[in-house]
């Protein structure tokens, strides 16, 4: 069977998850396009339906039970993307309670973009960090545009979301890395052994709070005619500098 209207109860559920308020009462969000799905059956996240469009020809790796077949329009609805791939996941939200870093961490401090949060979250990855803190203030890690920016980062890592107060409180007695332009050459820092690093708000930087329990600040140098780097890719380059004997 081939659903073909947008008013059918599942459907209009499930478009709905590109909205946050609807991804909070489900506790459900949205994973598209072949790669992403692919990627997201190798993790251990709970894939609740698998929506096929009825042109959608490749092999769909998912047990037929979970498969909904939708019209090209219905598909279209749901899609988040310009140009559909044509196959779309429901997924579990995994309930990450709050706990103590096993390692080095990072600490999102009120990133708000999704692009940059997801870009965070796919280098961390690659990097090795498996557990990130979200304050509060964070842009969702499980919208669409930061789950596509991730590129399935976000289906390997840790998130931890919590009030400010709560994610401080957890990190306990980790040193707190934060990156700021006041700081120390970071090329030339030598990071303790496990730290949360800190990445604040693209346009306000990072809050009292978290700057009242740095332990260290670093800054990546930079000629005198550009001002800052773009959250992202700061975080990128701090990420691998201060893990530069592990690999």
């Amino acid at each position: 069977m081939i659903l073909t209207s947008k008013n059918n109860p599942l459907i209009k559920e499930t478009a709905a998850l590109k909205e946050k308020k609807a991804r909070k009462e489900q506790g459900l969000f949205l994973v598209e396009g072949r790669k992403m799905a692919a990627e997201c059956l190798k993790s251990k996240l709970s894939v609740e339906r698998v929506f096929v469009s009825e042109r959608y020809e490749d092999e769909i790796p998912f047990s037929e039970s979970l498969i909904v077949r939708v019209s090209e329009g219905v598909f279209r609805y749901l899609s988040d993307e310009k140009t559909p791939q044509g196959i779309l996941c429901r997924v579990r939200i995994p309930d990450f309670s709050l706990a103590s870093p096993k390692g080095k961490c990072l600490l999102l401090d009120g990133v708000a973009d999704p692009g940059n949060v997801g870009t965070i979250i796919r280098t961390a990855n690659a990097a090795g960090y498996s557990e990130i803190y979200l304050t509060e203030d964070c842009a969702d890690p499980y919208s669409p545009k930061s789950v596509r920016a991730s590129m399935s980062g976000v289906f390997f890592t840790k998130l931890y979301r919590g009030k400010r107060d709560d994610v401080l409180s957890v990190l306990g007695g980790t040193p707190i890395i934060v990156a700021d332009m006041a700081g120390e050459n970071v090329f030339s820092f030598t990071s303790p052994e496990v730290f949360a690093l800190a990445i604040g708000n693209e346009a306000n930087g990072i809050s009292d709070e978290v700057a009242k329990r740095a332990s260290h600040t670093v800054k990546i140098p930079m000629q005198a005619t550009q001002e800052s780097l773009n959250a992202a890719i700061s975080a990128g380059i701090i990420m691998y500098v201060l893990k530069r004997n592990e690999f």
